[in-house]
């Protein structure tokens, strides 16, 4: 193995299914493990066969897949003591994954030996090197993980040398030097491979960290610095309590500012989409502030700093983010300056002359509206219609006559059911409608598409994908101000809009209307530019 090259080695189907809420079927193993392979890390860790269905059932499908570049590693433990590994079920649960590459762990830390196992310390060494040495007869490569290494060393490095020496001698192609409790800081860790590489001859050596300090990227790094040559982590961090090491963030961190060799350019590309990709399955809150592939990671909104980015992205931006898959966000907000505006409008197709007037009257309407309590940094579609009227660059493609919703719970047992009922007009043309909904927000989003449908047919294509309500003034009680968010889609793109008010119906049907306002408007630019075309 090169020392200016990395083995990147992911555990996100196995530690990073110990994380709290995180769960993923078989199917979504798979999945995984195919997207894994396209961003071109070396091993995937599948899990522990023998100990749940769930890992039984990964290695039988992952028998079938057909990767281009990654192998599956199957992840045990050592023979139980009083056991050969023949008669040790953990050990040949390993052998019938028929994984090209499997990774035990072991006790390196006397304390764990004589507390957790209560077997004499020779013991245990004799069962690593047992464990490594059968194991390397049926399988190409075996790495050996030593659990509570870098704490093991702190208070007997004697005893933890030799247990990685005895996984050495019995042939383990990888000795993982594990920080398992996640509490060791990076300099503890840089001198403590120092002086592994030292005590043994020629080590090939892997580093597995957790993240409960903080430091779990960054004692990976500085473990490479010092000559390891495979790294251990999860996708987005995740893993039990505060998470494993971010390959996320220790991928580019290698790549771009170690200059080490460990996956190709094109692959990193697709580290952003393979980031969400992940996380979707998780069904948890997005990864917005995480480096490189948040969505916040090169998002922008100071005036001065967009003005500078506009100039040189690296006035801001410590790497291109199209290098990892992201890209660049100009947020808007009271916050924003001239630069932002003419920035996020470009954005969005609309070329503004620095010098034209209307650019203040966009920053007035926009601090008047946050005034109230609009935010746009969420809700571009709805900044784009704002730009667009302060231009004069828009037709109200409906007016609204009349509105009503009515909610009626008939029974205590029973959900309650909303009617609206809405006249509209179009052209001069009046449409009256009814719709029911489980809820305000549905029915007069069913409602308003029904209406408009006669004129503008492609609204039937608009599903209603997310709707989020936030509280402005909690103080208030249920008089607050709420802010609401809606995401649309029409299966060719999403957008979403914004609307404010005391009245979260109120509020709704405001963010509601620049959906459809937005979907018309898409539309007709797009008929027209046909038309030139």
């Amino acid at each position: 193995m090169s020392r200016d090259s990395v083995k990147i080695y992911d555990v996100t189907l196995r530690d990073g299914t110990q994380g709290e809420s995180i769960s993923f079927s078989i199917h979504d193993k798979i999945r995984i493990a195919q997207r894994l392979d396209e961003l071109g890390v070396h091993y995937i860790e599948g899990g522990w066969p023998g100990s749940n269905e769930r890992d039984e059932g990964f290695f039988e499908e992952a028998k079938k897949l057909r990767l281009r570049k990654s192998k599956v590693a199957a992840f045990g433990s050592t023979r139980r003591s009083g056991k050969t590994c023949g008669e040790d079920g953990s050990i040949q649960a390993l052998l019938r994954a028929e994984t090209p590459a499997v990774t035990i762990v072991g006790k390196s830390w006397d304390f764990h030996v004589k507390e957790a196992l209560r077997i004499p310390l020779k013991e245990n060494l004799e069962i690593i090197h047992d464990s490594v040495t059968y194991l390397k007869k049926y399988v190409d490569e075996v790495f050996f993980d030593a659990e509570h290494f870098f704490d093991g060393y702190k208070h007997n490095p004697k005893y933890t040398i030799e247990a990685i020496k005895a996984a050495k001698d019995a042939g383990a192609d990888v000795l993982v030097l594990c920080d398992t409790n996640g509490g060791t800081l990076p300099w503890e860790i840089e001198e403590t491979v120092r002086e592994v590489n030292l005590r043994l001859d020629s080590p090939h050596l892997g580093i597995h960290t957790h993240n409960d300090g903080e430091v779990g990227v960054a004692n990976t790094l500085y473990a490479v610095r010092e000559g390891v040559r495979q790294v251990q982590g999860t996708m987005n961090g995740y893993g039990e309590r505060c998470g494993n090491a971010n390959l996320c963030s220790i991928v580019p961190n290698l790549k771009l500012k170690l200059g080490i060799d460990c996956i190709e350019e094109d692959e990193l590309k697709r580290l952003y989409e393979v980031s969400h990709f992940i996380h979707e399955l998780t069904n948890l809150p997005p990864l917005r502030h995480r480096p490189f592939v948040g969505e916040s990671a090169f998002a922008h909104k100071g005036g001065l700093h967009v003005s500078a980015v506009m100039k040189k992205s690296e006035t801001y931006e410590h790497v291109n983010p199209d290098v990892v898959g992201n890209r660049r966000r100009i947020l808007i907000s009271d916050l924003s300056g001239r630069s932002n505006i003419i920035y996020k409008a470009k954005e969005l197709g609309i070329d503004l002359d620095p010098q034209d007037k209307r650019i203040n009257n966009i920053l007035n309407e926009l601090k008047k509206l946050e005034n109230e309590g609009y935010e746009f940094e969420g809700a571009d579609a709805s900044f784009e219609l704002l730009v667009r009227k302060a231009l004069g660059d828009f037709r109200k493609a409906f007016e609204l006559k009349s509105v009503r919703t009515i909610t009626e719970k008939r029974n205590e047992d029973e959900e309650p059911v909303t009617e609206a009922t809405l006249i509209v007009q179009v052209d001069g043309v009046t449409e009256h409608m009814a719709a029911i909904g489980n809820g305000p927000v549905h029915a007069l989003d069913q409602g308003l598409r029904k209406a408009l449908e006669k004129f503008y047919p492609s609204l039937k294509e608009v599903t209603l994908k997310d709707y989020r309500v936030r509280v402005l003034a909690r103080q208030h009680g249920t008089d607050a101000v709420v802010r609401v968010l809606i995401e649309s889609g029409d299966g060719e793109s999403d957008w979403s809009t914004v609307g404010v008010s005391q009245n979260i119906v109120e509020a709704s049907w405001k963010a509601l209307v620049d959906s459809i306002d937005y979907k018309i408007l898409k539309d007709e630019s797009k008929r027209a530019a046909k038309a030139r075309g």
